[in-house]
């Protein structure tokens, strides 16, 4: 197992966020955390990468328990967290995001610049704006920064919450394609989100919190077909094209970047 959590509870100050929860990510899968604001997911996110102490339960990583690791620790064990909001670091290049993604790595220039390489094949939009500050950045470019940043220390799971957050419905759709592909490649991703429609689309399998517990659990496809989650998360007239389609899809040059993870 990749990820696996059981009865962790988490919160902040004296009340608890997360309530009992237990669940699991497997090796070269999305995993898919859906719910309504205030449901708990970034906090579970949080928890699972250190930003948010767990205060009761276990957190194993590939077997090995990591709910009392600090987060550079988890960091080092292969744990790499895109926050809500992508929280680049306004200030700083794009070309600094990208050396600071790959920071543990340091001492090995010639790697991280192939690394470097491959994340801006991906990425073409960002070539441009390498000098540029991060701050200037659209939405959209500065999610595929975030990520690309992410992907610098070449991770074994990936936490993503909230990708879609503010973006236009075509930058979403490049987004999840993104997504797919780095599944398609043996990337673990736990994927934290709003958008039920899409995100269960391209899931193996989701989990529905409620009030900081699991309501339901099952396939992304039981899940979409669930009565119980189309009426609360999905309504009518949710339709979107799937993200799964290769018609107009990221460029070709993301292989090299993916094949290395």
């Amino acid at each position: 197992m990749m990820l696996e959590i059981k009865d962790v509870s988490a919160g902040y100050g004296p009340a608890n966020v997360v309530h009992d929860v237990s669940l699991d990510v497997r090796p070269g899968e999305i995993v898919t955390l859906v719910g309504a604001n205030g449901a708990g997911k970034s906090t579970l996110a949080k928890t699972i990468s250190g930003l948010v102490p767990c205060r009761k339960g276990t957190i194993e990583l590939s077997g090995v328990r990591i709910d009392r690791k600090s987060t550079a620790e988890r960091m080092r064990l292969g744990i790499v967290h895109i926050p809500e909001g992508r929280q680049v670091f306004s200030g700083l290049s794009v070309n600094e995001n990208l050396q600071l993604g790959g920071y543990l790595d340091r001492r090995q220039p010639a790697e991280l610049a192939r690394r470097r390489s491959d994340v801006l094949a991906a990425f073409p939009v960002l070539v441009d704006r390498l000098s540029g500050t991060a701050g200037n950045l659209s939405g959209g470019q500065q999610q595929m920064l975030a990520i690309g940043r992410g992907l610098m220390s070449r991770p074994k799971l990936l936490i993503l919450d909230e990708p879609s957050l503010g973006l236009a419905p075509l930058i979403v759709a490049e987004i999840f394609r993104l997504i797919v592909r780095l599944r398609e490649r043996g990337l673990s991703i736990l994927l934290s989100e709003q958008n039920a429609q899409q995100s269960l689309g391209i899931a193996d399998r989701g989990y529905v919190l409620e009030n900081g517990r699991v309501a339901l659990s099952g396939s992304g496809t039981e899940l979409l077909q669930s009565r119980e989650v189309v009426d609360r998360y999905l309504g009518v007239g949710t339709g979107t094209a799937d993200p799964r389609s290769s018609s107009g899809a990221i460029s070709s040059q993301l292989r090299g970047l993916l094949d290395d993870i």
